[in-house]
């Protein structure tokens, strides 16, 4: 069964991770959103990306737990990385939460429900942030049971809500509340519907040039090799001094 499902509203395509019955990620559900990232970042048609949980009060919940001691084990007991012989492995959580921050497409993370762990490590990635007045907890707890957050999440919330407040909430496993993490910057916008809230967002940037809304969000360290449109170069005399 399909973890992932699409749907395009206009130009506004929603991506909808539902994995039953607990809404945790896994390396199938990140193999399959991935795919779902990558192909609307290729097609024409799409203008802007939401990305909303599918099963009721959950986003994300977290990463599977069971699958981070599985490979745990494995490390310990030495099983080999090298390439299998069926093939290349699918992209992992690294890689998609990557493709999540570099696709030239704004990405809104619809947050619905619990968003923890590698859930909101997902959202950290997107470029808005909007959550549901009811969602009881986002954050990263990883510390409270012995790991730590590997997703990137120690790089990204800093860059969002500064290093010291980063590194209470991850030292401490700390989540916070819909409207707590509207107050502390980590979501944009505090709404009851934030699924309907990120279409109409979508539907606004769908209106914008596609170029311009690309450049304004280059990757960290590619700023200076930006390649700005000829038509802009061109009309330069147009934009004030």
């Amino acid at each position: 069964m399909p973890l992932v499902s699409i749907q395009d509203r206009d130009a506004v395509r929603v991506i909808t991770y539902a994995n039953v019955p607990f809404g945790t990620m896994t390396a199938a559900g990140a193999a399959e959103m991935f795919d779902a990232v990558a192909a609307a970042g290729m097609a024409p048609s799409v203008r802007v990306i939401v990305i909303t949980g599918g099963l009721p009060g959950i986003f994300i919940r977290h990463y599977d737990v069971a699958e981070l001691s599985e490979a745990a084990d494995a490390i310990e007991r030495g099983a080999s990385r090298a390439p299998s012989s069926l093939g290349p492995r699918p992209p992992g959580f690294h890689a998609l939460t990557d493709a999540i921050a570099a696709v030239d497409k704004p990405v809104i993370a619809a947050i619905n429900g619990l968003c923890m762990g590698g859930g909101f490590e997902l959202s950290l990635a997107c470029d808005l942030r909007i959550a549901g007045s009811s969602v009881t907890a986002i954050g990263l707890p990883e510390t409270r049971i012995g790991i730590f957050p590997g997703g990137g999440g120690t790089q990204r919330l800093p860059r969002i809500v500064g290093e010291a407040r980063a590194l209470e909430m991850i030292l401490r496993g700390l989540t916070v509340t819909g409207q707590r993490a509207h107050e502390i910057g980590i979501v944009h916008e505090v709404v009851a519907d934030p699924l309907a809230r990120s279409l109409e967002i979508g539907a606004e940037l769908s209106g914008r040039g596609a170029e311009g809304l690309a450049f304004a969000k280059p990757l960290p360290g590619q700023l200076s090799t930006v390649r700005w449109p000829k038509a802009w170069l061109t009309s330069a005399k147009a934009f004030p001094p």
